[in-house]
C-alpha cells in the first residue's frame, strides 16, 4: 500500500505510526499506509507524542512548533501535519517510499 500524505493549502499532512517504548528512536520504514516510528519515550502524559515531534522536527529540519498531531493523540496511528512543506520534500527527508 502506498504512504498516505497530502498536500494542503498551508503545509501537509500525513499519518504515522508509533512505536512506545522501543530502544530506539529512529524511522522505522512505512507500516501500511503510514510511516512507522519508533519512540524510546513510553506512552504517558503526552511524552510519546512530545518525543514524536521532536524526532519529526529533528529528522524534516523545521521548529516543532511547524509540526501539529491532528488525530490520535492517544493512538498509536496518527495524522500529523507539517506547516509551510511539500509532500516531495516531506518524503526525501523521510527517506521512505
Amino acid at each position: 500500500m502506498a504512504l498516505w500524505i497530502r498536500e494542503q493549502e498551508n503545509g501537509v499532512l500525513f499519518k504515522v505510526y508509533v512505536q512506545p517504548r522501543a530502544a530506539k528512536s529512529e524511522i522505522a520504514g512505512v507500516r501500511g499506509d503510514a510511516v512507522k516510528i519508533r519512540l524510546t519515550a513510553p506512552p504517558v502524559e503526552g511524552q510519546a507524542n512530545r518525543a514524536l515531534v521532536r524526532l519529526l522536527s529533528e529528522v524534516l529540519g523545521v521548529a516543532p512548533r511547524n509540526i501539529n498531531i491532528l488525530s490520535g493523540e492517544t493512538a498509536r496511528a496518527k495524522k500529523v501535519s507539517v506547516t509551510g512543506k511539500t509532500a516531495a520534500w516531506v518524503l526525501e527527508r523521510l527517506q521512505v517510499d
